[in-house]
């Protein structure tokens, strides 16, 4: 996962606050932890974006990692809500639950909790555990490495719980084996990218660094280039997550693909999975030339599709530019609309061989007059398209230029 360079002279928020205060993120934070407070200052402050948000904290009692009754009972709803009031004071824009407990004890309990936050003080809540789980649908990660600190049981425990959500996490990196929280913090940086790169091993589309007390936020962009994988780190997450549900969409550079991109691909990733719903099509991709944000046509910068259907997110192997499709939309800039593919232009021959396409609609996505990139309907049987089918095209494609227009 080539990306591009950033610099701190990027825009840190593609969107301002309407009232022009600055965002104000409220996190839940373990009582024991000394990494995520310091870190996102960090982080905020190295990108520019401190003068457009500020991060307010409240603790909640959380000393040892375990599976067992007294470490379960740390991450009991009601000192998070609790604290989760005291935060709603401040006039915080969301409430983050900066711990990855639902990644052991189950994602189901985050849900209800951030339903709780959110019915107790009207504030949308989210946790590090869905938005480390937000962060691989919105780059199409079914393969993650796992970096952790914890037990090896608890470890097994957070694999079992991600393949549950569809995501298989691979143990290939050893965890570090600590149960006590403030310890994670201790680990040295050094050996977090370590563990990381051990991680990375194997067939993994990216690696997350599962927890909020370990240094890894700092390490994440270096080793994306090297590893050519994102790394989501779980304070990164965090922020990322609650900036974007706070409406900020973050593109905050320096510290990895996520904070930078991860907001954009995510909206890439909306439209394509309504597409899809609308059409009741097998696939659909969106492919862009944005290399400011390490996108390009020849990989996908987005795709939904239906369960069986082999995904063609990960396959570079053709120079898109140069298919006869492509050019065809080059030349007359309206969408394609191929009920099979006996006429021409035709398809490149893999896209029927390898993914078993035989009707496809391409809509055209212009930027500054050129040609920027284009949506894929995919269908695995010759189909006559309708009107409500290309009317559903329409409408996406002009959900990408908004998504686009706001946020570049």
């Amino acid at each position: 996962m080539k990306t591009s360079p950033t610099t701190s002279s990027a825009t840190a928020l593609t969107r301002a606050k309407p009232d022009g205060l600055p965002y104000r993120l409220g996190m839940l934070t373990p009582s024991s932890n000394t990494c995520l407070e310091p870190v996102t200052y960090r982080l905020l402050g190295s990108t520019g974006a401190e003068a457009d948000v500020t991060a307010h904290f409240d603790r909640v009692p959380v000393t040892r990692i375990a599976l067992d009754g007294g470490s379960d009972a740390q991450f009991d709803a009601a000192p998070m809500l609790a604290a989760a009031r005291r935060l709603a004071d401040a006039g915080v824009d969301v409430i983050a639950w900066n711990g990855t407990s639902g990644s052991w004890l189950g994602v189901d309990r985050d849900r209800a909790l951030c339903a709780a936050i959110t019915e107790a003080t009207g504030v949308p809540a989210t946790t590090s555990t869905l938005a480390l789980l937000d962060a691989c649908a919105a780059y199409g990660v079914t393969r993650l490495g796992l970096a952790l600190p914890y037990t090896r049981d608890v470890a097994e425990q957070i694999a079992d719980t991600y393949a549950k959500e569809g995501v298989v996490g691979s143990l290939d990196a050893e965890p570090f084996g600590i149960s006590d929280n403030e310890a994670f913090a201790r680990i040295p940086e050094g050996e977090v990218a370590r563990q990381i790169r051990d991680a990375a091993r194997g067939e993994t589309h990216a690696v997350a660094v599962v927890c909020t007390n370990v240094h890894g936020a700092g390490v994440a962009e270096e080793l994306e280039q090297e590893l050519e994988v994102p790394v989501f780190d779980s304070v990164t997450a965090t922020l990322w997550k609650a900036l974007d549900l706070a409406g900020a969409a973050p593109a905050l550079p320096g510290h990895g693909a996520l904070l930078h991109t991860g907001s954009l691909r995510a909206r890439f990733q909306e439209v394509l999975t309504d597409l899809l719903a609308a059409t009741g099509a097998d696939r659909t991709t969106f492919r862009v030339d944005l290399p400011e944000h390490g996108l390009h046509v020849d990989l996908t910068a987005g795709e939904a599709h239906r369960q069986g259907v082999r995904s063609i997110r990960r396959d570079a192997s053709l120079d898109q530019r140069r298919l006869n499709t492509v050019e065809w939309l080059e030349r007359n800039r309206t969408p394609l609309v191929q009920p099979h593919f006996e006429a021409i232009p035709h398809p490149p021959q893999a896209l029927i061989d390898v993914y078993g396409v035989r009707a496809q609609m391409l809509g055209p996505v212009e930027r500054d007059g050129a040609l920027a990139g284009w949506l894929s309907v995919h269908s695995m049987d010759e189909r006559d398209w309708s009107a409500a089918d290309t009317a559903a095209l329409a409408t996406a494609t002009d959900r990408i230029h908004g998504v686009l227009d706001h946020r570049l």
